[in-house]
């Protein structure tokens, strides 16, 4: 089938999903679910095939990324009951105002219609996004990379399965069979037939839908993520979170690529951490390299999204010359501070302009997951419509319903 015979069926099936009442919605994400973990053998054969393909062809850290297991499929059945059991946002009243005309005016969440999804190789996120945009009340179009094609398309089966037996058109959820370039671009210029497309990916996937696409978009990050030793920092716990932000899973976007230093604590800090973090690759300023040994930072090491057992590491002044480097060289989307110092915790929670800051925790955190959204959509670290983590409600759009009673202007 082409990528356009496919928009044109999701576009078909877009008013079923809208019209759709929660129990049905429910009721389809629980028997997806079931299918998923029903046909979790098939799923495993099909994610195989695709690691016996990219070895060889990508990082050891992008395998990872790659790699399904019994026990992911299962995290993945378990986020779509998760999204099952959140309210459900479409018809939510978000505002309700009574004119002096009698007119009663009500801002309402709806469905945004066909939702389009690119997105690279990791196939947790044909679950994700399926689960969200349905539940949302919307058509869901995925487009999957070429790695992770056989994975995708058999998660996709098995979740067909179980939308159409709560009675759901099984057009409603599509995937795009061509993993060229050029459905990518049919999916960014399909005015008419995709109301949101969202990647979710490398810069260089964001950045071509960027510049290139013709329907609205929801711009997701490259996470180029900081964290911040203060001075104040209590040393044990700046390892704990620096090293769970760079090494739990190097290769996803809300891993630590920075490490700032407050040059006070340098001395003392920079040591344990190149004893903490033996696997990996440090990439030092001249004030670091003087105190550990480590890879001179290049011009390009603190603009890098690594994705990989790498570290910039630099050291600061203060706060304010930390937030400066962030303001600079960050992609705005998670930043974390380490200090017992309350005041400078609070100036570095608000002067630093990204989509999640944190204090004493790990930047790993940033996940529509562990902010009680259940799957996550991807991480927007644009300012219009949906910021950070994207649920259920950042993929609907507004209604405003006025009831009346005869009135005229």
């Amino acid at each position: 089938m082409t990528t356009q015979e496919l928009l044109q069926r999701a576009k078909g099936a877009k008013s079923a999903m809208a019209l759709a009442g929660t129990q049905t919605k429910n009721k389809a994400l629980l028997a997806m679910a079931d299918a998923l973990e029903r046909h979790q053998e098939a799923i495993l054969a099909a994610n195989r095939l695709d690691l016996d393909a990219a070895r060889g062809t990508v990082s050891d850290v992008m395998l990872d990324r790659l790699a399904l297991s019994p026990e992911r499929i299962s995290g993945m059945a378990q986020g779509v009951r998760e999204v099952a059991a959140l309210p459900d946002p479409v018809g939510t009243v978000l505002n309700r105002v009574e004119r002096p005309n009698g007119l009663v005016v009500e801002k309402t969440a709806a469905p945004m219609g066909v939702i389009a999804i690119i997105y690279e190789s990791r196939p947790n996120v044909t679950s994700d996004a399926a689960a969200l945009a349905l539940k949302a009340g919307s058509a869901c179009v995925l487009r999957g990379g070429k790695e992770a094609h056989r994975s995708a398309a058999a998660i996709v089966e098995a979740l067909q399965e179980g939308l159409t037996a709560a009675g759901l058109p099984q057009d409603a959820l599509c995937l795009v069979e061509d993993t060229t370039r050029q459905s990518a671009t049919e999916l960014m210029c399909a005015n008419g037939l995709v109301d949101l497309l969202i990647p979710r990916g490398g810069a260089g996937l964001i950045r071509s839908c960027v510049e290139n696409a013709t329907v609205p978009i929801i711009e997701t990050g490259t996470g180029i993520c900081h964290i911040y030793v203060d001075k104040d920092a209590d040393l044990e716990m700046a390892l704990d979170i620096v090293e769970n932000a760079k090494c739990s899973r190097p290769s996803v976007c809300n891993a630590a690529e920075v490490c700032l230093v407050h040059e006070a604590a340098a001395p003392e800090f920079l040591p344990r951490l190149a004893q903490r973090l033996a696997q990996v690759e440090l990439r030092l300023d001249p004030g670091a390299a003087r105190i550990i040994a480590g890879t001179p930072a290049g011009d390009q090491d603190f603009d890098t999204e690594f994705l990989d057992y790498i570290l910039a590491v630099k050291l600061v002044s203060g706060v304010e010359e930390a937030m400066e480097h962030i303001a600079a060289h960050s992609t705005h989307h998670s930043e974390a501070i380490v200090t017992r110092n309350p005041e400078t915790a609070q100036a570095f929670l608000r002067g630093v302009d990204s989509a999640a800051v944190y204090h004493n925790a790990s930047t790993r955190f940033t996940d529509g997951g562990e902010f009680g959204l259940g799957c996550e959509m991807g991480i927007s670290t644009q300012k219009l419509h949906a910021r950070g983590p994207m649920g259920l409600m950042e993929l609907c759009t507004l209604r405003y319903v006025i009831r009346g009673q005869g009135q005229i202007r």
